[in-house]
Order: structure tokens, then C-alpha cells, then sequence
């Protein structure tokens, strides 16, 4: 293959950029673009790196000799400023040595074809970096780390085993009857119910679905942009004392705990003869249908909005919440939440309302976090299984058990990737971003 380079780090001016560089054949290229190469392998350490004899930056250095790197082949990072000059020039000097630009997930894929990583490890990467909550990342770090792996080869392995004793009953019978060996159908059994007790401990990442939705509702002058802005953390929507100031949907995203959802800021709602104010209520009325959780924020006792949303919030989830508490005066008031958008006063119990209002995202006995592809193929082998069982269990066509054995196999070989076709390997990775 040949040597492909990455910009790994976002495209953006920032503290440093990081680039990687990977194929057979690249660290010769070390004495070149740094004049003087690493004294050791796997090791950090400090160069000037050099594009037509004229340097570039100062930068940090570490090559790997394959196999013992992340692509099993030769391979080295460069660490430099993160100026957007600097990562053109470092592009070009790469160029100059005739390597390539690497595609998607380059540098995952070649370290499944070297046999560094399973192809569902590989899948790992991906979700260990789209995580959003710390749960998502535990369970896609569990899978990365090679335990459920192991457990798949652990079960594929047993299954061969037993398909070896069918196939030996098989081929020492007499004539046409065959003498089962009576433990045979229990340890199938066994093993089914092994290989159930794994996929209830695997979380399908298709079933968290859609980020969820906080929609901020109430009367102009309550404060509901000030409490969103205190929520986000920065002042995203623009704080007024002039009524109508919010008049179109304001979205951020805010990560709490093991939690990370969308919260919408809304244009205050009154009867108003402006058609641009007007037009943003409206955004606001049809918006509360696609919200997962509503937040009413007023900055007094009068809350007559809900009844005038009555029919709208009738199934929602809803959190009232009295604002500017910091003013006094409302101990006696009956809300979901108390605070103070300009103090910060009750906000903890503000957060804990809204996860609470989501509930569970996850299965508490969660351990692995899969994908669609992989519960299909453990449902086949399943199936496959099930049907050995059977035929066991009638101590007849024992070639078929044995063929159903095989197939059931097949799918677990599937799923970590001893044998994928070309066409599935292009849809996973094309998924990676550039320098992973």
C-alpha cells in the first residue's frame, strides 16, 4: 500500500496540528523533512521540519516501526503550531515526497488488513469518538478494548467444538443410526443461552435515536433567554428588556453528567400585531410537537400561558420553572424549579429536572455498545443454533445439525471480520473522519 498522510486534528487555527503518516517506505523520508531523524523509535522527541531546505516549524517527532505501531506499518506523527500557513506548508512537504492524501478512516482500515484490529474493534473507534455522554463512551471503550471480541471467539470456539462431536457421531455410527452422546444437546443448549445472556449485555447504538429536545417557552420579559443562556453556559441568545427581542428558534447543546441533549430558545409568547414577532410565535407553537421536554419559564406567579397551551402541552413533559428568584418574594410559590438566571441559585436541581425527565437512556445491565449490523448476525447465528438444537433433540439428519453448526459460525466470523466483503468494508469506513 502506499504512504498516505492525514491532517488528524480539525482544520482550524488552534494550540498545535497534528498530523499522521503511514505506509512502507516512510520513515526514509525522516532524514529529508527533518534533516536529522528520531534516535529511537516510539520515542518523543523535538525537530525542525524542512520543506526546499528552508524550515518550516519546530515540531514534535515519533515514528513506529511496523508492526508495533497503530496501522501495523511504518509510521510517525508530527506535532506542530496550529496555524493554518504552517499546516499548508507541512501538507506540501508531504507532497513533495510523493505521498498521498488519506481518505476516510485510512488509517483504522489498514489496521484491520494488518490484523491489529478486529473489524468490530475498528467500528469502536468511530463510536468511542461520536460518543456524546460518558455512558455511550464506557460501552463503545468496552468493545474497543478487545473483551467482547474475545467473547466472540470464546463462543465461536464452542461452537466448533461441538459441531466436531456431531460430526464424530456422524462419522463413527453404525450404518444408518446414529448414537447421540446424551450430553450433546444439553451443552447446546448451554451454549444458546451463554450467547443470549452476551446480546442482553450489548446496547444497539441505533436505539438512542434522535438527540433529545428541551424547548424554552413563556411571556416576553421572564427571563427565558437568560435562563437558556445560563444553561448553555455563554451568552447564545440575546438578552433584552425590550419585549419581542427573541423572534427566532435558538439552538445549542449542553452536555451534563452522562447527558447530552438539545436545548431551543423560543420567541416569547403574547398577542402582538408585529408579523416578524408574530411569525416567530408561530415557529414557536409548531415546535413544541417535536420537543421531548418543555420548559415554561415565567418570572412571576401568573402562569396563565399554560392554560393557553393546554391542548399543545397535553402530552408533553413539562417543567415550570419561576425565574429571578433572586429578587425575593416567592417562597410560597408552587413551581417544578426555582432560580435565578443572573445568580446561578437552583440551576443544579434545574439540570438534575431535565435528566430526570429523560429517563434511562441506557439498559443498566449494558456492558457493550453494538451496532444494527451486529445484532443481525448474532440473530442469525441464533437462529442457526436453535435449529441444531432441534434436530439434536430428534437424533435425526444429523448432517444438517452439523451444516447448521457451520453457518452459525459463519455469522460470528461476519461480525469481527474474518471474512467481510469488499462492498461492507467501504460502508463502515467511509463513515471515519480523515486522520482516523
Amino acid at each position: 500500500m502506499s504512504v498516505v498522510y492525514a491532517l488528524a486534528t480539525p482544520p482550524a487555527k488552534s494550540a498545535i496540528c497534528v498530523f499522521r503518516v503511514s505506509g512502507e517506505g516512510c520513515l526514509e523520508a525522516l532524514e529529508g523533512l527533518f534533516k536529522k531523524g528520531p534516535k529511537e523509535h516510539g520515542f518523543f522527541c523535538v525537530r525542525d521540519m524542512y520543506l526546499n531546505d528552508e524550515i518550516i516549524d519546530s515540531v514534535g517527532l515519533i515514528s513506529f516501526k511496523g508492526p508495533k505501531s497503530y496501522t501495523g506499518e511504518d509510521s510517525f506523527e508530527v506535532y506542530g503550531h496550529g496555524g493554518l500557513g504552517v499546516m499548508g506548508l507541512m501538507m506540501d512537504a508531504f507532497q513533495s515526497f510523493g505521498f498521498e492524501e488519506a481518505g476516510p478512516g485510512e488509517f483504522t482500515k489498514r489496521a484491520f488488513l494488518n490484523n491489529k484490529l478486529s473489524l468490530n474493534e475498528s467500528e469502536s473507534v468511530l463510536d468511542v469518538i461520536n460518543s456524546t455522554s460518558k455512558k455511550e463512551v464506557l460501552l463503545a471503550s468496552q468493545s474497543l478494548s478487545g473483551k467482547f471480541t474475545k467473547e466472540v471467539f470464546s463462543i465461536s470456539e464452542a461452537i466448533d467444538t461441538i459441531r466436531t462431536r456431531v460430526e464424530g457421531e456422524i462419522d463413527f455410527s453404525d450404518e444408518d443410526e446414529v448414537f447421540l452422546d446424551d450430553s450433546l444437546v444439553s451443552d447446546l443448549g448451554l451454549l444458546i443461552e451463554r450467547l443470549n445472556v452476551f446480546i442482553q449485555g450489548c446496547y444497539n447504538k441505533k436505539e438512542l435515536g434522535a438527540k433529545k429536545t428541551v424547548l424554552f417557552v413563556g411571556p416576553p420579559n421572564s427571563g427565558k433567554s437568560s435562563v437558556f443562556n445560563r444553561l448553555v453556559g455563554f451568552e447564545r441568545a440575546l438578552v433584552s428588556d425590550v419585549a419581542g427581542t427573541t423572534r427566532d428558534l435558538i439552538e445549542s447543546e449542553v452536555f451534563y453528567n452522562d447527558l447530552s441533549f438539545s436545548v431551543i430558545d423560543s420567541a416569547g409568547i403574547r398577542s402582538t400585531e408585529d408579523k416578524i414577532e408574530s411569525k416567530g410565535i408561530d415557529f414557536t407553537v409548531d415546535s413544541i410537537n417535536d420537543a421531548d421536554v418543555i420548559v415554561a419559564v415565567f418570572e412571576n406567579t401568573k402562569v396563565d400561558l399554560l392554560l393557553e397551551l393546554e391542548d399543545e402541552l397535553k402530552d408533553k413533559k413539562v417543567i415550570s420553572v419561576l425565574n429571578k428568584i433572586d429578587l425575593g418574594g416567592f417562597e410560597d410559590a408552587v413551581f417544578d424549579s426555582k432560580v435565578s438566571a443572573k445568580t446561578g441559585q437552583g440551576f443544579d436541581q434545574f439540570k438534575n429536572l431535565i435528566k430526570d425527565a429523560f429517563g434511562e437512556a441506557y439498559k443498566k445491565d449494558s456492558v457493550y455498545l453494538v451496532r444494527d449490523r451486529h445484532i443481525k448476525l448474532f440473530n442469525f447465528c441464533l437462529e442457526g443454533l436453535n435449529g441444531a438444537y432441534k434436530i439434536l433433540q430428534n437424533n435425526k439428519e444429523m448432517e444438517i445439525a452439523a451444516e447448521e453448526l457451520r453457518v452459525s459460525r459463519s455469522y460470528l466470523d461476519d461480525l469481527v471480520g474474518r471474512k467481510t466483503p469488499d462492498d461492507v468494508l467501504g460502508d463502515i469506513f467511509s463513515n471515519f473522519c480523515i486522520g482516523k
